[in-house]
């Protein structure tokens, strides 16, 4: 059996943990919103339409933050179509998923539907076939409490309130050739800094995301985050991140190590805006938002042949997910808690159907995919500040990321309670890992409080419809705390939550 051993120290705080790292993403593509969130005439639908199930799933968890209504989606959207009577809305092309558009889920129905499973909206403004104007129009309607027209449109079509969203992207992937729209990094520089100031005029207190690369495997990935910022630094407060990641070939050992990928993907980005924040003599240290990341089986998508017809809610991309995938979930979980100092918002992409760890059947029942579990546990369990974690363990050697410790951990901590959490993922294929927990600097000794493992001797097992349960969290194996040292067993390519409770200090 492998040995590792982890070293603890609660004076050692990156950062406290940042509840919008537990986001999520809706889009209006393929069955995400339709038969997805809403699907009016479902046994489980509500007065609005909502699937009361989906609801619950949704809420079970833990999202915090959800950015809508794209995507690419948004790069082609009319905003003020989704709004009204619903016998009035247009339907549309969408020329981003090559589908159609009913409009009858708008932004007043999403935040209905936001109020219900208690989450905050990221909104995501149209730079790509719009701009500013359009982006202060969706803004009075949606934030402007009364007295202008818009805002009292907002009234008449029954909200009576102001839905008060504070996070806003400006755009959606502008730097990709398949986006609508597609700008240069300077032209949509320039666009995202006219728009920043306008929205600042109209309410000073907003918190904006500009645009980054679509992916670190684009030609311009740091030039463009580097233009961008030139133009727009001291004008928002986020820069985007996107990533997928996939098993390709075969390669299971460099797809359980691409989080490192990620790391590197964040100390980049980081280092591209310091960089320019210096140039600026800026104070401001930027923060990330990684809005869009997953596992996604990008290529098995761009395999398919481009549809002939124009649907309503078309499947698209409904990926099965298996053991595998969610422990490579749960270790990019790891990687942006780790990271917590800078990547301050992320969603994972998306929420139901789409790539997402909720399925959904028409007119049936819903059900969590593997990759639900160790999502809704970190969400659960990540509380208080988040630990600087020494991992001292052996490496592997893999064919796309180079070297990869066999075990990543990260732990957080609250003083307030004394709730102390270790999320940690065992990279090996065939070998098992004792993991020591070094916790003499907490002072009194720790006890037990629940631990968690995702792992299964088939590591290709999925859920479906049939059988929603074939993977699941179950208790951790071998777990023992004998004063300051925890000792947990690690099961080959598994993903491990602990919980220990120790003195509350302050």
């Amino acid at each position: 059996m492998l040995q590792v051993r982890v070293t603890l120290d609660p004076a050692a705080v990156v950062a406290p943990v940042s509840r919008r790292t537990f986001g999520s993403f809706v889009e209006h593509m393929g069955r995400c919103v339709y038969t997805g969130i809403y699907e009016p005439g479902h046994p489980l639908a509500d007065e609005d339409g909502f699937r009361t199930d989906v609801l619950a799933l949704t809420r079970e968890l833990g999202v915090t933050t959800v950015r809508y209504p794209g995507g690419n989606f948004v790069s082609g959207y009319r905003w003020e179509d989704g709004v009204g009577p619903r016998e009035h809305r247009p339907r549309r092309r969408d020329l981003a998923w090559h589908g159609i558009e009913t409009n009858e889920v708008g932004i007043d129905e999403f935040a209905r539907w936001a109020a219900k499973a208690d989450v905050e909206i990221m909104y995501a403004v149209n730079l790509g076939t719009r701009g500013v104007q359009e982006a202060l129009d969706v803004h009075e309607y949606c934030n402007q409490p009364a007295g202008t027209r818009l805002a009292d449109l907002r009234r008449a079509n029954g909200a009576e309130e102001p839905y008060g969203i504070s996070m806003w992207c400006l755009g959606n992937e502008l730097d990709g050739p398949w986006q609508i729209g597609h700008k240069s990094a300077r032209e949509y520089g320039r666009l995202a800094a006219a728009t920043a100031r306008a929205l600042r005029a109209a309410e000073p207190g907003l918190q904006l995301v500009a645009c980054g690369s679509s992916g670190s495997g684009m030609p311009t990935f740091g030039a463009w985050e580097a233009t961008v910022l030139e133009e727009a630094y001291d004008l928002v407060d986020y820069v985007s991140c996107h990533a997928y990641y996939e098993e390709h070939d075969g390669d299971l050992g460099s797809f359980l190590a691409c989080a490192t990928d990620m790391d590197h993907f964040v100390d980049s980005i980081v280092a591209t805006a310091d960089s320019v924040g210096a140039r600026l003599r800026s104070r401001k240290k930027m923060q990330l938002s990684f809005d869009e990341w997953n596992v996604w089986y990008m290529s098995r998508f761009q395999a398919r042949p481009t549809p002939t017809q124009w649907q309503v809610a078309a499947p698209v991309i409904e990926d099965e997910y298996n053991v595998a995938d969610a422990v490579v979930v749960g270790n990019l979980l790891i990687s942006l808690l780790r990271h917590s100092d800078r990547v301050t918002a992320a969603c994972q992409a998306q929420l139901v159907n789409v790539i997402a760890p909720i399925r959904t059947e028409p007119g049936g029942p819903a059900w969590r995919q593997s990759i639900f579990h160790p999502f809704a546990r970190t969400a659960a369990l990540a509380r208080g500040v988040v630990l600087r974690t020494t991992v001292d363990a052996p490496g592997y050697e893999t064919s796309r990321y180079g070297e990869a410790p066999i075990v990543d951990a990260v732990a957080t901590y609250d003083a307030a309670t004394g709730a102390l959490a270790l999320f940690a993922v065992n990279r090996d294929q065939a070998r098992p890992v004792e993991l020591t927990v070094d916790l003499r600097a907490f002072g009194a000794p720790a006890r037990p409080a629940g631990s968690w493992t995702l792992w299964d001797d088939d590591v290709r097992a999925t859920n479906t419809r049939d059988r929603p349960d074939r993977v699941t969290l179950r208790p951790a194996e071998d777990v023992t705390v004998d004063g300051h040292t925890a000792t947990l067993r690690l099961p080959p390519i598994s993903w491990t939550a602990a919980r220990l409770t120790t003195a509350p200090t302050g």
